[in-house]
């Protein structure tokens, strides 16, 4: 029998960490004396309580190590439990929510998705806002660790290619936490510049913060129904900076703090980002200008805000790039689908799997050339065993059947093709808005049934979660010693 003791003591961990947090609206709600505080306290205290309830029946010495299985099971159970507790103050606080509407706001933060189902926000109370803001944040940074620190480890869609950069199973609980720790001053650091950085550029500092926690998780909740529509032009350039910033590999920066200076401006990952984003933003203002959409600074604001926006998943939004036309909506349909760089807080197949696969076919193509010839394929100077190469292929395989999967059962519930899709795309890569004029960028999921709600907050946590470290918990195999 596998002892998983160690798994529900971290769980009981961050359950309290969770509970304590919601002390935050509480305080807001008291400040502002709204009303609100007595049920976000409830909320707060069954969270503790449960965490607590968690670590004492889990009691065993420090956690020196994790089994293989354990790591999965540790990993999936984060971004399925905090979200079920984290779900409690949208119910017992504001807006007194369902708990299917407070759940998949909850999953949405916490997966940095940034789906909606709550309109009104330019009303409402600040301890939600905050609350909203402060799941997104802690869910970036929680990806980050898993990106880097687990999933390397339990070699999970080629990412075993950066083992040498983590760590192994047996020591992980030892070294987890200096990396986090040196991970969350990076990130400490980008939340504070780019509250600077907003308030500078003209929003209020309340404002400024929730919107950089949001950024730097490249979540995309905002604290207003028109999102980004709202603030001046400086806004929207602070926030293309620090969402590409977010959409960096995290370790790169960690190793400029120590000072390798290099290390982010020699990755190659990085710099193919950097030359997507701005040459898809590039051909989408030239579109815009054009077609007489836009004035040629505000193509250029527009076009590099969104297509930054939507590659990195953050789903923030300042115009409806849904009427642009159909050559710039094919192209937000297909970019989110490339996403950010491996270890950041972005999202959907990365930059690094499309390098690796592309570098792959263009090997097959010169081996046809030259049957006899010795190709081999390498990525960022060192070799990439094959291994690494039939991981990415797989979760390839599974990315496009889950796409599929996700838009027939939407149909199925009811929506319309466009909807279906385009919900089924933004669900999977955790990008937020959609298509269309219903969970487009000027609308929200409200509208949606709730079956489709769960359809959705699932595709979130599979999509987070990168598809193969859940489905290998439901293979009896994976299970044996």
């Amino acid at each position: 029998m596998y002892d998983f003791r160690p798994v529900g003591q971290i769980i009981g961990r961050l359950v309290v960490v969770l509970g304590i947090s919601m002390l935050a609206p509480v305080v807001l709600s008291l400040v502002d004396a709204d009303g609100y505080h007595k049920g976000l306290a409830l909320a707060a205290f069954l969270t503790v309580a449960v965490g607590l309830a968690l670590l004492l029946i889990n009691r065993q010495p420090e956690v020196r190590g994790l089994t293989r299985p354990q790591a999965f099971l540790l990993t999936v159970l984060i971004w399925l439990v905090l979200p079920v507790f984290g779900a409690l103050p949208f119910v017992l606080g504001p807006p007194h929510a369902t708990y299917t509407d407070a759940f998949f706001e909850a999953m949405s933060g916490m997966t940095t998705t940034g789906s909606t189902v709550f309109a009104g926000l330019d009303a409402a109370p600040r301890g939600m806002l905050f609350w909203r803001a402060l799941l997104q944040w802690y869910g970036g940074l929680g990806i980050v660790v898993v990106a880097i620190v687990f999933l390397p480890a339990m070699r999970v869609g080629g990412m075993q290619f950066f083992r040498t950069e983590a760590f192994d199973l047996g020591e992980i609980m030892p070294r987890v936490t200096e990396m986090a720790a040196s991970l969350l001053y990076v990130y400490l650091a980008l939340t504070l510049a780019a509250t600077l950085g907003y308030s500078a550029a003209g929003m209020g500092g309340f404002d400024a913060l929730c919107h950089a926690m949001t950024t730097v998780a490249t979540g995309g909740f905002g604290n207003y129904d028109d999102s980004f529509a709202r603030f001046p032009p400086m806004v929207h350039y602070v926030a293309v900076v620090f969402m590409v910033l977010g959409a960096l590999p995290f370790i790169r920066m960690v190793q400029m703090t120590r000072g390798n200076f290099g290390a982010l401006p020699r990755d190659t990952q990085a710099r193919a980002f950097v030359a997507i984003v701005a040459g898809v933003a590039g051909v989408i203002a030239v579109w815009l200008i054009v077609h007489g959409h836009l004035a040629c600074e505000a193509a250029v604001r527009e076009s590099l805000f969104n297509v930054t926006s939507v590659i990195t998943g953050t789903g923030y939004a300042s115009d409806p790039f849904d009427r642009w036309g159909g050559f710039a909506v094919a192209l937000f349909f297909v970019i989110p689908l490339i996403g950010g760089c491996t270890g950041s807080t972005s999202c959907s197949a990365k930059v690094f799997r499309y390098q690796v696969l592309f570098a792959a076919l263009w090997i097959q193509i010169k081996r046809i050339h030259n049957p006899h010839g010795v190709f081999p394929l390498r990525y960022q100077g060192r070799p990439v065993e094959p291994e690494v190469v039939s991981a990415i292929m797989g979760f390839f395989f599974v990315f496009v059947c889950s796409l599929s999967i996700w838009a027939l059962l939407l149909s199925l519930i009811g929506l319309d093709t466009i909807t279906a899709i385009s919900a089924s795309v933004a669900a999977l890569t955790n990008l937020g808005p959609g298509l269309g004029p219903v969970i487009g960028p000027d609308g929200n999921y409200a509208p949606l049934p709730d079956t489709a709600k769960w359809v959705l907050s699932l595709g979130m946590f599979m999509g987070r979660l990168e598809f193969l470290s859940v489905l290998v918990l439901f293979m009896p195999v994976f299970w044996q010693r």
